[in-house]
């Protein structure tokens, strides 16, 4: 007989949930298999992938600067290039090598903060990664789109139709991911390779411009003279200035997000990638010098070669000095193929961003229970995210001012945390002359994320709203997966087999016990309970299995159960977990498979308030244990003739 025919439905969950376990491998327990990691891209197509993000900010950077310092605004890049070159890229390639699986500085303070502390310590970085990550994707997408329509050649139609324009980029950006990963990275490399050269041309048409024109260089350096005196006053104000121009340290998290993806050596393993690593920081290292020699060259020609008034609100080189040097210096035909790259490469920015999202998210919060098991697969959270950007968009209108402050402050933490955590992991390793050049780059960056927030206080108040977001949603995630068993899998000592194996020919009969002294007294008197209170007749065997709860803001962890026998005659199994109802219900399901018999657990009433106990198990993995094992059974056990017995006196 033919099996039926795949309905459209199920092959539609297929599709979206397809990549579902290769998501999910992070899994632990003996049965772990040793994955090789060496599968991957080519760094260098990787960084394309990052550099969609990082380079495309020469599309407004340069405006931004000389907005920001005037005629200083060539010093004022330097002093970014500085600190990206010596703070912010020895950082992240320290951060490459703690935490090799795109997790970024956040595992790396996670170790930190144990229980409860460290998981809402966690959310609320991932609150402001969320924040970094999404309005890269609807500011870029916004950015793209007044590209577009400020071009003389873009269709009368589409004027006073940003919104829609936004939306719409954004929707193809999700389109791409949802066609597949390498697809993204081919549309990632095509559109650096075109946006850099043609950058290029640019540069080399304003420095040739420069040297040729020798009175140009000299008039900027009387008028800046004149305007701030000597060079320690001009470095002076250019630092004051710098907090302004930190968009340009973009793509730094997203590099190290992105991690997993990269080609590492055939001999790599998910617990020791060397081969990634390496391929990491030269992704790192790369991308920081060449954006770092953009931004220099970019500066200089746009600062000496575009009138001042251009740069302000309204001007011809707002926001796109370099699209007003293509049109002004090398012609019409060539503006307009210059502004479909960076229309493009904008558009396409918040790939990096989508990226990251995807690997950095499901690595937390389905692990802490705060996210349904879906989460795991790449299609559902592509939906998720975008339809996040669309609401996002609709709040700000496309308005890439608005954003601004958002952008800023969510780079700025992310980067504020990895350099707190590289330098603690560098006091940690003994390294003093690295922990102090760190600490000095945590000053750095504070002060900087500091100014940046009194400036432009509403990026924390998004920010805010991102966190508060995802804690509520991660909370209430958790509750509702509060009765799924919550393991990877379970495994039996040699001894609690024979345990097992010996009662596994007649009635199986278990004691919960909370263990306390652990004496002889404890476990006779708890015998002689259980039978008096359940008529257990006196000739039937009864184990006693014990749950500590060694942290209870895990949610998922593999069972170990260990066998011993205590002061010569009670027989008692242990086990580990961060909870103990859905400990002993994994457990009782496991004993029933493997001795094709139904097991009877026997408990006591738990005291106290029944919503008092509930919030202890909630939080603590204990308390109305006799409840909730029994309601954890009922889900993952709906045949009532095969479910485990629960016994309460």
């Amino acid at each position: 007989m033919s099996a039926p025919a795949p309905t459209r439905t199920n092959r539609l969950h297929a599709w979206l949930l397809e990549g579902l376990s290769d998501m999910a491998r992070h899994q632990t327990g003996p049965q772990a298999e040793k994955r090789s990691a060496h599968q991957g891209q080519p760094w260098w197509r990787v960084m394309c992938l990052t550099g969609v993000d990082y380079f495309s900010t020469l599309g407004y950077q340069p405006g931004i600067a000389a907005l920001a310092a005037g005629l200083l605004s060539p010093v004022a890049t330097i002093v970014l290039v500085l600190v990206t070159l010596a703070g912010a890229l020895p950082v992240y390639r320290r951060v490459a090598e703690e935490s090799p699986h795109g997790q970024g500085s956040i595992a790396m303070l996670e170790r930190l903060l144990p229980f409860w502390k460290g998981k809402l310590f966690v959310l609320t970085l991932l609150g402001f990664a969320a924040t970094d990550f999404l309005i890269t994707i609807t500011l870029s997408a916004a950015d793209s789109s007044v590209h577009l329509l400020e071009n003389p050649h873009a269709p009368h139609w589409l004027h006073g139709r940003q919104m829609l324009v936004t939306l719409l980029l954004i929707a193809l950006l999700g389109a791409v991911f949802l066609k597949g990963f390498l697809e993204a990275i081919g549309v990632a490399v095509a559109l650096v390779g075109v946006y850099l050269t043609l950058n290029a041309v640019i540069m080399v048409t304003g420095l040739w411009q420069l040297a040729t024109e020798e009175h140009v260089i000299t008039d900027w350096t009387t008028a800046l003279t004149a305007e701030h005196g000597n060079v320690p006053a001009m470095i002076g104000v250019a630092l004051i200035v710098f907090p302004k121009l930190a968009l340009g340290l973009s793509g730094f998290e997203t590099g190290v997000a992105v991690m997993p993806h990269v080609e590492g050596d055939p001999g790599d393993t998910e617990e020791r990638p060397s081969g990634r690593i390496r391929g990491t920081k030269k992704l790192l290292t790369t991308a920081a010098l060449i954006m770092s020699g953009f931004l220099i060259a970019s500066s200089f020609i746009t600062t000496l070669l575009i009138p001042a008034e251009e740069f302000q609100p309204g001007g011809a080189a707002d926001g796109r000095a370099l699209a007003y040097m293509a049109h002004d210096h090398l012609g019409s035909a060539f503006g307009t193929v210059y502004d479909v790259a960076t229309i493009a490469i904008l558009w396409f920015a918040g790939a990096s961003a989508l990226a990251g999202l995807l690997n950095l998210m499901p690595q937390y919060l389905p692990r802490y229970g705060m996210a349904p098991h879906w989460a795991r697969a790449v299609r559902p959270m592509v939906i998720v995210f975008i339809l996040v950007a669309f609401l996002v968009t609709w709040i700000f209108d496309a308005d890439v001012d608005a954003q601004g402050g958002a952008y800023a402050t969510g780079v700025l933490v992310l980067i504020c945390s990895a350099a707190v955590a590289v330098t603690i992991a560098a006091h940690r390793a003994g390294q003093r002359n690295r922990t102090v050049a760190f600490a000095v780059i945590s000053v750095v960056f504070v002060y900087t994320t500091v100014v940046n927030v009194v400036e432009r206080p509403d990026g924390v108040k998004i920010g805010a709203c991102f966190i508060a977001g995802i804690m509520i949603l991660s909370l209430a995630s958790r509750l509702a997966r509060a009765f799924e068993l919550r393991v990877t899998g379970v495994s039996l000592d040699p001894m609690a087999e024979r345990f097992v194996r010996d009662t596994s020919h007649r009635t199986i009969r278990f004691i919960a016990n909370e263990p306390d002294e652990r004496d002889a007294a404890e476990y006779r008197d708890k015998i002689q309970q259980i039978r008096a209170d359940n008529e257990v007749p006196p000739e039937d065997d009864l184990i006693f299995v014990e749950v500590t709860v060694p942290d209870p803001s895990e949610f998922e962890a593999y069972l170990t159960v260990r066998g011993d026998v205590l002061h010569g005659r009670y027989r008692v199994l242990t086990v580990e977990h961060s909870a103990v109802p859905n400990a002993l219900a994994a457990f009782l399901l496991h004993v029933r498979d493997l001795s094709g018999r139904r097991p009877h657990m026997y408990f006591e009433w738990s005291e106290g308030n029944p919503f008092a106990n509930f919030l202890r198990f909630f939080l603590f993995g204990q308390g109305e244990v006799a409840t909730v094992t029994r309601e954890v059974l009922r889900e993952a056990e709906p045949d009532r003739a095969k479910r485990p017995r629960v016994h309460v006196g």
